[in-house]
């Protein structure tokens, strides 16, 4: 429901407390792990991204840019709006390969652990609706909107402001009694709600983030540059993979987690109890040949419904032809290469050729 001059403004504050409770309450009950409730002052973020945008540091990420004050100004975005009901949602399955070992085996794919189920947009999207349904049964229609990773939304410093975890030098949020695999959702709404403490930052003197990256994507402390970055060179860069960053990516095909890995917080983290981000078509664990060999019509069922999509049929075997350029030489490494040596994409070609030659006269 859009925010209008109708929805709910008018209630006592005693009911606003109560609701703000409930509200946290029913999105336990939802599978959420946490909610928390934050304003929307975001003005020292602000600053923050106007100095990444300025530096280029979003690299072909133009949408970034594009909405201008809106994605630091809440109410420009949605107006109206008054307060941001920010929610998480644990997603590290269970059943999957241990992260570590499988990075180590070069004929492995690996797959950035949030993406190995069903598309997470999808999953927080459904949960916030029915948190949105749930205070209409409480106070009548009032004005919201829901936003999942889909709209110009500073999510992870409404977050930290909302008090579900601080900006850690990775730049991801990290909460203390939960590490950083989760996801996060947001509602927008105009209703006057009590706010939470936010987060504060407990990364101390630790670099083992900075340290482990395998491009230098995290220049310093709680500074990316995207351009550098594993996850965007192999999901939203869409042309070739700069030569010099070619190595660094490993058998990583989509995404990147080493510096979540390594951050000693993730201690706490539990294995998520959604049943949606379980690993579907063995893609925790299988070869990078079995992938590559995949046709359009086979990638294309197998990735429906799934993040995976966003990197497109071309940029998933662009992805995988750098992988197996990186793999540990063997006559069918280079075999499934040369399968595409002739292939209609001239980005393929290209990784593939480059691949081809990492394997010299094998």
């Amino acid at each position: 429901m859009s925010i209008t001059d109708e929805s709910r403004q008018d209630l006592p504050a005693p009911r606003l407390r109560a609701l703000a409770a409930e509200i946290k309450r029913r999105g336990r009950e939802l599978g959420f792990e946490q909610v928390g409730i934050t304003g929307i002052d975001l003005e020292d973020d602000e600053r923050r991204l106007d100095r990444w945008l300025e530096l280029g540091r979003h690299g072909e990420m133009a949408y970034m840019a594009r909405h201008g004050a809106k994605r630091s100004h809440p109410e420009l975005l949605v107006p109206g709006t008054a307060r941001v009901i920010c929610a998480r949602l644990d997603y590290w399955p269970a059943e999957s390969q241990d992260a570590g070992n499988l990075l180590e085996r070069s004929d492995r794919a690996y797959v950035a652990r949030y993406a190995l189920g069903r598309d997470y947009h999808k999953v927080l999207r459904s949960k916030l609706r029915k948190l949105a349904g749930y205070i209409e049964t409480r106070i009548g229609p009032f004005g919201y909107r829901v936003f999942v990773d889909s709209a110009p939304v500073l999510e992870k410093s409404l977050a930290r402001n909302a008090g579900l975890g601080w900006i850690g030098k990775h730049t991801n949020l990290i909460n203390d009694r939960a590490g950083s695999y989760f996801f996060l959702g947001e509602l927008f709404t105009d209703l006057p709600l009590p706010i939470d403490e936010p987060a504060t930052e407990h990364c101390g003197s630790c670099t083992a983030c900075l340290d482990i990256c395998p491009t230098r994507a995290i220049v310093a402390p709680f500074e990316l540059d995207a351009r550098r970055c594993i996850s965007y060179l192999t999901i939203e860069l869409k042309g070739s993979i700069p030569i010099e960053f070619r190595s660094a990516i490993g058998n990583r095909i989509f995404g990147c987690d080493d510096c979540q890995l390594v951050c000693p917080w993730n201690k706490f983290a539990r294995p998520t109890t959604e049943d949606d981000f379980s690993p579907r078509h063995e893609l925790d664990d299988t070869t990078l040949i079995r992938l590559f060999r995949w046709t359009h019509a086979e990638w294309d069922a197998a990735t429906r419904g799934s993040a995976l999509r966003r990197a497109g049929y071309e940029g998933w075997l662009r992805n995988i032809a750098v992988a197996l350029g990186n793999a540990r030489s063997t006559p069918s490494i280079v075999a499934a290469l040369r399968e595409r040596a002739a292939d209609p994409s001239d980005i393929v070609r290209e990784h593939v050729e480059w691949a081809i030659a990492q394997h010299g006269d094998c």
